[in-house]
């Protein structure tokens, strides 16, 4: 008979750690709207991190943006370690309840597309929301680390482990 042994560690990040898409290149948000690539070149960090758009909720702060071929993408974190509310906020994300990144902005240049919504080409990025519901079907959570996500892996992982004993 023979033995698979796996080691797994537990990444728990209790600092908050979180990235996203924040918005996704080559299709339309829920109302026709497209940005192009290159319309965050001016992005400006440290971004705000808010719960729902709400200017008096803010949870944390985006540190890094960078647009690649899939969209733009943020890392940041959620202030854990000082703010009620984030520590709030950081188990609904953990728990799967909000999964969704909304941006605002302002638009700088723009035209109006074919079949409604707008191309949009510049933006004045000014925040990067937390949200149920995002405008863009695709703008994401991607990573916020946890225990639970790491113990669903380790069970992964067994289960495969037991399926190759099996054989």
């Amino acid at each position: 008979m023979e033995h698979v042994f796996l080691q797994t560690k537990i990444l728990a990040d209790a600092a908050g750690a979180i990235e996203g898409l924040a918005w996704p290149f080559g299709t339309p948000d829920r109302v026709g709207d497209v940005i192009e690539p290159g319309a965050f070149a001016n992005a400006r960090l440290p971004l705000p991190m808010l719960f729902g758009h709400d200017p008096n909720d803010p949870v944390g702060a985006w540190t890094e943006a960078a647009e690649t071929p899939e969209g733009l993408r943020l890392k940041g974190r959620l202030l854990v370690e000082d703010v009620a509310r984030a520590r709030e906020v950081h188990a609904l994300v953990k728990a799967g309840a909000v999964r969704g990144l909304s941006i605002g902005f302002l638009i700088s240049k723009a035209m109006p597309r074919r079949g409604g919504g707008r191309t949009i080409a510049a933006v004045d990025l000014f925040e990067c929301s937390l949200v149920t519901t995002p405008a863009h079907p695709g703008a994401q959570v991607t990573s916020a680390k946890s225990a639970a996500s790491a113990l669903a892996i380790a069970g992964a992982l067994h289960r495969a482990a037991l399926a190759i004993s099996k054989r």
